[in-house]
């Protein structure tokens, strides 16, 4: 999937603090993600974007992203952004399926329409939010694989405090000191997702498809049960961009 041609990506993300340090992380440790990068916080979760570009009804090819963005900011210099043009699109967003407005029509909806970057742009889903990148003890760290989390603490607002009590070091300045730790972290969670799929792939240098889609209905499976596997798939667009890149320290 990976291109030579110098790329222009929007990326949109849900929060304004920890969505953009996580991707600030990513672009930093990867320099080799040779491509300038607009990070643009939309401030409000998935189901607000889903009625602001759905409300209509209209046919998915009728609808132009960047203009929805630009009519929702309020800052004139702000708007100038959405007149750029992109090779790329990515959507950072959180499940939140505990959220009023949550139903998996919708989120179906969304996965399945934001599906290329280069196209409409594509939706990478954090399980159950974007903390879940935090969500290691330590690197390596052998639990993660069958981590999860209950409905029951999202409900109570009780997933960020645990994350904060169980991530390594117990401070998020010091999760990844270095790109051997980050190239872990993307790895378990490809190797989590493929799991999920229950496909038995050998994560390597050679690009394949993830299946996000799929990872997604596996997910509301689960949530059928009251709970969800802790996984951040933002961090499998270092896969998607250049696979190899894993595989350097």
């Amino acid at each position: 999937m990976y291109e030579t041609a110098k790329k222009k990506v929007l990326v949109l993300v849900e929060g304004e603090k920890r969505d953009v340090g996580v991707m600030e992380k990513l672009f930093g440790v990867y320099p080799e993600l040779d491509a300038n990068y607009q990070i643009v916080p939309y401030r409000t979760n998935i189901y607000v974007l889903y009625n602001d570009y759905f409300n209509n009804n209209d046919t998915p090819g009728d609808l132009d992203l960047l203009q929805i963005l630009k009519s929702r900011e309020q800052d004139p210099e702000q708007k100038k952004i959405f007149d750029d043009r992109y090779t790329d699109i990515l959507l950072i967003f959180d499940l939140d399926p505990h959220d009023t407005m949550f139903t998996e029509e919708k989120i179906r909806r969304l996965q399945a329409h934001f599906c290329e970057s280069s196209d409409m742009g594509k939706l990478y889903l954090s399980y159950p939010m974007i903390e879940a990148f935090y969500h290691m003890s330590d690197i390596p760290d052998d639990d993660y694989q069958n981590r999860t989390v209950s409905i029951e603490e999202l409900k109570q607002k009780k997933y960020k405090e645990r994350v904060h009590k169980e991530t390594r070091g117990n401070d998020y300045n010091k999760y990844i000191t270095g790109r051997s730790d980050l190239n872990y972290v993307v790895l378990e969670n490809i190797r989590k997702a493929y799991r999920l799929l229950e496909q038995d792939v050998e994560v390597v240098n050679k690009w394949r498809e993830i299946d996000l889609s799929g990872v997604l209905d596996k997910q509301l499976g689960f949530l059928q049960e009251h709970y969800l596997h802790v996984l951040c798939t933002c961090v499998i667009y270092i896969y998607d961009y250049n696979c190899e890149l894993l595989f350097k320290d």
